[in-house]
């Protein structure tokens, strides 16, 4: 009878977990929050007012911009929260 063939790789391990878990800043949450709530604040405020806000009046339509801005800013933020 033939000779089985002598495994060339070594037989798989899974890797170890680490005891430590990572948790996120405690800055992250409320930052994350505020610039969900800022974007909207700033949009809603853009057009309620329809742009007699001296700082509004300027940006036009860009504020759109900064609102979507800090929107998309918060939406990033969550991806990194655990």
């Amino acid at each position: 009878m033939p000779k089985s063939r002598v495994r060339k790789k070594a037989v798989y391990t899974p890797p170890q977990r680490s005891a430590k878990y990572k948790a996120s800043p405690r800055w992250l949450v409320p930052v994350m929050v505020f610039c969900l709530l800022f974007g909207l604040a700033w949009i809603a405020v853009f057009y309620v007012t329809s742009a007699n806000i001296p700082v509004m009046s300027t940006l036009g339509n860009w504020n759109l911009l900064l609102g979507f801005a800090f929107i998309i800013g918060g939406v990033a933020l969550s991806t990194r929260w655990r």
